[in-house]
């Protein structure tokens, strides 16, 4: 759950850090100027609508450390495909071969699909090729 006085300090710190008032955030954002005032004066929770329209309008702030305080503000967004496949897991990797009479067509030339479960765990399913 996310401890929304600490929240607030950091929206604040991105606030100052990009030299924005709360006014201008909500316009970068898409939200209206009540829901950042709302959120600062602890009134209201961030939504899950609100932390996306804020990683949308800020890419290269960390979502770990919007969300818990862990890490730094700024991230690197430009993770290559090894980087994704090392990342951590709470469960392994389980991969399971489709049937050739999925239900998907591959003329696509689609390798595998992953799907990403609320607990964090994923599923990779290959293709058979």
């Amino acid at each position: 759950m996310i401890n929304t006085a600490e929240f607030n300090s950091r929206v604040e710190k991105i606030l100052k850090h990009y030299g924005l008032s709360a006014s201008a955030f909500a316009e970068k954002i898409s939200v209206q100027r009540s829901s950042i005032s709302h959120i600062l004066s602890g009134r209201n929770k961030p939504s899950l609508d609100f932390i996306d329209k804020v990683l949308h309008a800020f890419p290269e702030i960390d979502l770990l450390w919007l969300l818990s305080g862990k890490g730094q503000l700024h991230c690197d967004n430009t993770l290559d495909q090894s980087t994704v496949e090392k990342s951590t897991v709470e469960k392994p990797l389980v991969e399971t071969q489709l049937p050739t009479s999925s239900i998907i067509n591959n003329s696509e030339g689609i390798d595998r699909i992953v799907i990403f479960f609320q607990d964090g765990s994923f599923k990779s399913y290959k293709m058979n090729t």
